[in-house]
């Protein structure tokens, strides 16, 4: 007992250090204003639902024994048992409204469910001392406050626990940490949990497995991994499948997959056997790095350990297969997941749809479209992305626009990247005007540009040689807090190459570094570009040298400007020198090169000696 009460106050100390100026009005038993704020959470006519009688028939049972099936039970069922059981005389133990208090929390009615709490705390000042809310009545309050995005009331009702003596079980310490980690704090998170260890508090499986689903959301995988070997060191809560499994994911998805096949087979060495979720994380992860033989070894791995794929693994296969261009692959693994009896969902069907609409067959994805209504999945906005994209390519834009238009009168919201293809559609199409209207309906309906709608609209004011307005929107750009990348830079300047703005696209060119950017290879080659256009041949060569020097390799468009260059000012011995790099590179000469090489060698242009040389290089007798 007594080392429970030094706990206590040491937790207890711990929380004054975290608790919310806010919160601490929060369970207070002196109402009326301390409890007030409750209110908050509902609206007028809410409140006064919750709080009075249910016209319908109390159910009959309501102690809640283990035969009952809460689960089963609505909202105003719940709500009629709860008003039955408050005017039960005896009042039925804490623990029975704890149970159907855990029932509305499970049909995500938080705020029900505190204002429910609210009559239980009422009711233990003012009947016998004989009931009494207990630390799991609060400790469901912190779960519906956290889930609220109300941390800083989570950790009210945590003093109040501290205030009557009460030890908060493991239960009470995972909801304030998860709240933490929904809440985008996982850093304060990690700290709470560390600073709750050091005074005594013995986590479980499920604290450590939120802790590390917490870091692995914020891409510190490796932190999360230094957790998992703590808990396999203390020896006191070894880490499972669970925990396994979301590092693994993560790992993945940092395209760390050699890491996550290590863990892999440490898991299957310490006994622990992988399920679907570990296979499909995987799967997935080998399929984005194009390891197609590893992944397959691993399908087939399942098949002999028994384990059947799911939606999921299913959804990965179809999704790999149509990025790979074998989108009649896909389909058939569309038809197979069918007859096996699994259904496909949302992300399956848009992965195919997206299939088709890459390889231009609009007809094949619209088919896609009515099969998935036809079984009872309904599209979502990016099944109409994909749509609008595929139609806006075809160069197809009205019907673009149409189904665009469709998505209001089927109440989905148009985001940022149903706009910015849209935008696309019309700039390739010519109608810059409809562009920058759509634009204005964009931010008008709450959607925010980003850098990729921004990039759209600077390609399509260059192409129009609209640079003034190109350059207001640059500023434009910087106004709204965004910080403009690499593709900006090179937009613009390869805009002003072609205004014949070479001194200012140079200036931007040279500035890059100092705004934190390395010039990549598309930036070197449209600068070199814009060299060899004005014949600064030497300025463009000087400029391959630096390029190299900086370790940004040369690509085919490289050597092709660079051998245009000098076969467009009679400098045949530059440009064959750089053709025999460019061959030795493994890249080759592309049409427009090779057709100003034959233009060059039947006519005139070329003095006899160049020419000479040029047939010997190309083997022309």
């Amino acid at each position: 007992m007594m080392m429970m009460m030094k706990r206590i106050a040491a937790l207890q100390k711990l929380f004054n250090n975290n608790k919310s100026s806010a919160g601490t009005l929060f369970f207070s038993l002196h109402y009326p204003p301390s409890l007030s704020f409750l209110n908050s959470h509902c609206t007028h006519s809410q409140t006064n639902y919750y709080c009075s009688y249910s016209t319908k028939n109390p159910v009959k049972s309501v102690g809640f024994s283990n035969n009952n099936n809460n689960n089963s039970l609505d909202l105003d069922d719940a709500l009629n048992s709860f008003n039955h059981m408050l005017h039960t005389r005896p009042l039925p133990p804490i623990r029975q409204f704890n149970q159907l208090l855990g029932t509305i929390v499970k049909m995500k009615h938080y705020s029900v469910a505190i204002s429910l709490i609210r009559r239980l705390l009422f009711l233990g000042i003012t009947s016998s001392r004989l009931f009494k809310p207990d630390i799991y009545t609060f400790t469901i309050a912190i779960n519906c406050f956290c889930h609220l995005n109300r941390v800083d009331f989570a950790f009210s009702v945590l003093g109040k626990i501290f205030k009557l003596g009460l030890e908060p079980p493991c239960a009470t310490f995972t909801a304030l940490i998860k709240g933490l980690c929904l809440d985008g704090n996982v850093a304060r998170a990690v700290r709470f949990f560390d600073e709750i260890v050091q005074k005594g508090f013995q986590p479980d499986l499920i604290t450590y497995g939120t802790i590390i689903n917490g870091l692995c959301k914020i891409r510190n995988t490796r932190a999360a991994i230094l957790l998992l070997k703590d808990m396999e060191r203390m020896g006191s809560c070894q880490p499972g499948i669970v925990e396994y499994n979301t590092i693994i994911d993560s790992l993945c998805k940092d395209k760390q997959v050699n890491d996550a096949l290590k863990m892999f087979s440490d898991m299957a060495g310490k006994g622990i056997m992988p399920d679907v979720f570990t296979y499909t994380s995987l799967i997935h992860g080998l399929c984005n790095l194009g390891q197609w033989k590893e992944a397959v070894r691993l399908l087939s791995e399942m098949t002999t350990r028994n384990i059947s794929l799911n939606v999921q693994t299913y959804s990965v296969l179809v999704d790999t297969l149509c990025k790979e261009g074998m989108v009649k692959d896909a389909h058939k693994v569309l038809h197979l997941m069918i007859q096996r009896g699994i259904e496909p969902n949302t992300i399956t069907y848009n992965a195919l749809t997206d299939g088709y609409c890459l390889l231009g067959k609009i007809a094949d994805a619209r088919k896609i479209l009515e099969f998935m209504k036809a079984r009872g999945c309904e599209p979502d906005v990016v099944t109409y992305n994909s749509l609008i994209n595929g139609y806006s390519k075809s160069k197809r834009i009205d019907e673009a626009l149409r189904l665009f238009n469709d998505m209001s009168c089927k109440g989905l919201i148009p985001n940022t990247v149903t706009y910015t293809t849209i935008i696309s559609g019309l700039c390739d199409a010519g109608r810059p005007l409809d562009v920058f209207v759509l634009l204005d309906e964009m931010q008008t309906h709450g959607q925010q540009p980003d850098l990729i709608t921004y990039a759209t609209l600077l390609v399509c004011l260059c192409k129009e040689k609209r640079l003034d307005e190109a350059l207001l929107l640059f500023k434009m750009i910087e106004d709204n807090g965004l910080v403009p990348n690499i593709v900006i830079y090179s937009i613009l300047i390869d805009g002003l190459c072609k205004a014949g703005k070479l001194d200012a696209a140079k200036e931007l060119f040279w500035s890059l570094p100092v705004k934190g950017l390395q010039p990549d290879t598309r930036s070197y080659n449209i600068m070199m570009n814009g060299l060899c256009k004005d014949g600064k041949l030497k300025e463009a060569n000087d400029l391959l040298n630096k390029m190299e020097e900086e370790g940004c390799s040369a690509d085919g468009f490289t050597y092709n400007i660079i051998v245009r260059g000098f076969l467009q000012n009679n400098e045949t011995s530059e440009a064959i020198q750089h053709l025999q790099k460019m061959l030795d590179s493994g890249f080759s000469a592309d049409a427009s090169t090779m057709d100003l090489v034959f233009n060059l060698l039947s006519t005139d242009r070329l003095d006899p000696l160049c020419k000479e040389e040029l047939q010997k290089f190309l083997g022309i007798t």
